[in-house]
């Protein structure tokens, strides 16, 4: 018969506390030289512990907006600082534009000539009509008359098009900022031909970077146990677009270990799973008022997804561990120690929760847990938590 988990860890126990008996050589007690050993305790408490999950993401822009040049040509000015914030419409890049100017000026030439033969073809017709009127000319050259007319006016369009074409393309050698944004480094510099492989097309990006975004992923199981509380009612439809996700509020931690001082919540979601990496994408925008937060960073969102009403909590480091059992140190009324197996809970910041093993009130040691051992008489004194880190 295989002896129960139970009676493995009973044994275990006993075993350590013999051998910790037997290592004395004496009963528990006051500490060589009559003093008795100081240590450091608090009280169980009992409390309502908000539980979270730190989730790794990529920082991105509200809006990353490529600066791709549509012409091919020889850069001439970059009219910008790299790195800094530019407005909507200024002028940031102009590309060469004598090559444009000629074919404009060519368009327009052709566009003359056409407007010149739109006006001979009318008046030939107009010369060619009433004289078809009385038999003077056979119906065939009328209709030559009215074919010629027509494919004048058609060729006018056609030369207005290109004239139109040349401006447009005029217009490429100047770029300027779609959005109000932080631009980057340049990809190319003055002198340089763009605009052709293997030559640079995309010239820089442009970002709106306040608010910033958060783009991360969760498995499908968290997705099935977490996401409904952060996608919230996505069956809402208004003026044929789906209303925007609601949940609680989320936290950016950024790489120093900082915590974003603004709030964040998701504000986009994928539409299914993805099939290879089983995990489900969200997207949470969070004010970047001082522009701190850029495109391309590593951050974590801390979702709070549930929250343990009354749980029972000690500090972290109060707990033993050792082969996979936890136990704590209890000091009784009398002073005397006395060890006691738990069950671990979930942890949250330097506290953990405990489901089983302690009573709320019970006296724990937290620091001086090395020079103690069950059965010794000690002293207590409280213990001070930690000051908890600014957030920043």
């Amino acid at each position: 018969m295989r002896p129960t988990n139970q009676l493995i860890r009973s044994i275990l126990w006993l075993t350590l506390g013999s051998l910790a008996l037997s290592a004395c050589g004496k009963p528990a007690g006051p500490q060589p030289g009559g003093a008795t050993l100081t240590v450091l305790v608090a009280e169980v408490e009992q409390r309502d512990v908000p539980l979270s999950a730190d989730i790794v993401g990529t920082t991105l822009g509200t809006q990353d907006v490529p600066i791709r040049t549509r012409v091919e040509g020889f850069l001439e000015t970059m009219n910008f600082i790299e790195g800094s914030f530019v407005k909507q419409g200024d002028l940031l890049y102009t590309i060469d534009p004598q090559p444009f100017q000629a074919k404009v000026v060519e368009a327009q030439s052709q566009q003359a000539r056409a407007s010149t033969d739109l006006v001979k073809a009318q008046a030939d017709l107009e010369r060619i009509r009433p004289l078809a009127e009385i038999n003077a000319v056979s119906a065939q050259e009328l209709d030559s008359a009215v074919a010629a007319e027509a494919a004048a006016r058609a060729g006018l369009s056609a030369s207005e098009a290109a004239v139109k074409l040349a401006e447009i393309e005029l217009g490429y050698t100047r770029l300027s900022a779609p959005i109000d944004g932080l631009i980057g480094l340049s990809k190319a510099k003055p002198g340089e031909f763009v605009g052709r492989d293997p030559n640079p097309v995309v010239l820089n990006t442009l970002s709106n970077i306040d608010p910033i975004l958060v783009r991360f992923a969760i498995s499908e199981q968290e997705y099935l146990t977490v996401a409904r509380r952060f996608l919230g009612d996505r069956s809402t439809v208004s003026n044929g677009e789906q209303a925007p996700p609601e949940g609680p509020p989320l936290q950016l931690i950024l790489a120093d270990g900082s915590i974003h001082d603004q709030p964040g919540k998701v504000v986009a979601v994928s539409q299914s799973i993805n099939v290879e990496t089983g995990t489900f994408s969200l997207e949470a925008a969070f004010a970047n008022p001082d522009k701190v937060i850029l495109p391309g960073q590593f951050a974590r969102i801390r979702a709070q997804y549930e929250t343990l009403s009354g749980a029972v909590v000690i500090p972290r480091q109060a707990i033993i561990e050792m082969q996979g059992l936890f136990r704590v140190y209890t000091v009784n009324s009398d002073g005397l120690v006395v060890a006691k197996e738990v069950r671990k809970g979930p942890e949250t910041g330097n506290d953990v929760v405990i489901e089983s093993g302690l009573e709320v009130g019970e006296t724990i040691i937290v620091e001086g847990l090395q020079r103690v051992r069950p059965g010794m008489t000690v002293q207590t004194q409280p213990w001070t938590p930690p000051a908890a880190p600014q957030q920043s």
